[in-house]
């Protein structure tokens, strides 16, 4: 799982917080949701424009975010 293939980061979405590409639902929104313990499922159900892929690449996210080190973003390589 290469979760920059799935999440970007654009200035005019979402006030350039981490989002899943293809649709204006944040990381933030998956992991928040994951935390309060809905399962990959009920996510995907609640917000329909999602994948399963997109929840597996939140998640792959946050562990690259958790190892403590500048993690390049897709937007932020290009510039």
């Amino acid at each position: 799982m290469n979760w920059a293939d799935y999440i970007s980061v654009e200035p005019n979405i979402c006030h350039g917080k981490a989002c899943l590409r293809g649709t204006r639902v944040m990381v933030a929104v998956v992991l928040d949701n994951l935390a309060a313990g809905l399962t990959s499922e009920e996510i995907v159900r609640s917000y329909p424009s999602l994948r399963p892929e997109h929840v597996a690449a939140a998640i792959a996210f946050a562990a690259e975010l958790a190892r403590e080190r500048v993690v390049a973003t897709p937007a932020a390589a290009a510039a």
